[in-house]
């Protein structure tokens, strides 16, 4: 309600801590995950809504307004490990996961009961207290593959209609549930196949938990190394096999860089390494 910015952390405690870089404190706090929480993200359309993923198997989307949690996602035919990332679509209705169990999972968050649940989370008392709210389960994802990576799945993002992960394999994959030509809103079943629409090598990158970052048109992709070095591929391309990689090193920058972050225009890239050190790489 202020319009002032708030930063999401959490971490190996399981509580997700909601910080105000305007006041410097702390404002809310949220506990519900069993375990590590691996990333956090926020709903591309409503800043108040947060998803959560976490070493218990599940991934869980909070209301921050209300302190409400609407929805977990996991259970039947859940995630069977650590669910280390996720990434909302860029309308904000679909859900991918990747975890430990070496699995990739679409889960849809439009359903009308998920709508609905939505829109009650934001309900509270007429004297503004908190009133008691019934957690939505999904036990069952809209999509489901394991054919994609044969190790741990540590980072996934939406790329339009396509998907972008990676495992310790040295190669990024860009992926798409189902064949081709099927509509993404068809209706799919856990059997269903995928396919590879290109994959990127990516030296030095057979080390699990290092994540890749793309800026906000999905124009670029940078991935860091165990060596220190920036992969970055432009991915504004006619055709996929255009795609070509430019790497960003520097001589005091040697150790593995686990995870990247660009700014919405791409031309900012932030990377955080093993030796505590942050570097930023600025587009001339």
């Amino acid at each position: 309600d202020t319009k002032k910015p708030i930063l999401a952390a959490a971490g190996v405690r399981g509580i997700i801590r909601i910080l105000s870089p305007a006041s410097m404190s702390c404002i809310r706090n949220f506990i519900g995950h069993g375990n590590a929480i691996n990333e956090l993200k926020f709903h591309p359309k409503d800043p108040n809504i947060l998803l959560s993923v976490s070493r218990d198997h599940a991934l869980r989307v909070w209301n921050l307004k209300t302190e409400a949690n609407i929805v977990i996602f996991g259970g039947v035919e859940g995630h069977r490990d650590e669910v280390l990332s996720a990434d909302f679509d860029m309308s904000g209705e679909k859900i991918v996961s990747c975890g430990m169990d070496h699995s990739l999972k679409v889960w849809n968050f439009n359903t009308e009961n998920i709508k609905e649940a939505v829109k009650a989370s934001y309900q509270t008392n007429p004297n503004g207290s908190k009133i008691t709210f019934a957690t939505v389960n999904c036990h069952f994802p809209e999509f489901s593959t394991r054919d994609i990576h044969r190790n741990y799945v540590d980072c996934c993002r939406w790329f339009g209609d396509f998907i972008i992960s990676k495992s310790c394999e040295n190669s990024v994959i860009c992926w798409k549930p189902g064949n081709l030509d099927a509509n993404r809103n068809e209706k799919t079943t856990i059997e269903d196949e995928s396919t590879i629409i290109q994959k990127l090598d990516a030296k030095d990158c057979d080390i699990w938990f290092i994540r890749f970052s793309m800026d906000s048109e999905e124009k670029c992709l940078a991935l860091g190394n165990r060596t220190g070095k920036i992969l970055v591929w432009d991915l504004d391309v006619e055709h996929p096999s255009d795609i070509r990689c430019s790497v960003l090193s520097n001589p005091k920058c040697v150790s593995t860089i686990r995870q990247t972050s660009m700014s919405r225009s791409g031309n900012t890239i932030i990377a955080v390494c093993d030796d505590a050190t942050i570097w930023r790489w600025q587009k001339n």
